[in-house]
């Protein structure tokens, strides 16, 4: 994959790939770079960002994603190596509906504590048996066609 990417000259974070932003670099690869986040939610919070600038997850090229999944695993070991937490949530928000800030693809990788009390709020329903046959038979559907709109490196 070239290594030029797509870049909007108003995004925080283009301007930090671009240098024109200084952060606090934990590791950098070609596609991807980490960062300590500035509004950290706890000790090592660090953003994991893809450099080309795509806004939400499904518009990222998949060897991208993949590229930002292996730096998530290896920078989260390394900050629970660091801080000795006793575990870390990986989120990406995305969407401003789901609570997205910078339309930036980017990773959260937030160390947790016990009794650190970040939590979630995480209000489980029930799952209509009738409803889950619906929705399993579209989604699997939607999930080929998408597929087959996917060019093989894509995959």
């Amino acid at each position: 994959m070239s290594n030029v990417y797509p870049s909007n000259p108003d995004c925080i974070f283009c301007k930090i790939v671009a240098g024109e932003i200084p952060c606090h670099k934990v590791y950098e690869c070609s596609n991807v770079l980490a960062f300590l986040d500035i509004g950290p939610l706890s000790e090592g919070h660090v953003l994991v960002i893809p450099k080309g600038h795509w806004e939400t997850l499904e518009a990222v090229p998949a060897p991208i994603v993949a590229e930002c999944a292996i730096v998530c695993k290896r920078v989260g070991r390394a900050v629970a190596k660091v801080t000795g937490c006793a575990g870390w949530n990986l989120l990406q928000n995305n969407g401003a509906v789901a609570g997205q800030e910078v339309p930036h693809v980017h990773f959260h990788i937030i160390p947790r504590a016990e009794g650190d009390g970040l939590g979630y709020r995480w209000n489980a329903g029930a799952l209509d048996q009738d409803r889950a046959g619906q929705l399993r038979d579209a989604i699997a559907a939607a999930a080929d066609e998408l597929a087959d709109q996917t060019a093989p490196q894509e995959l």
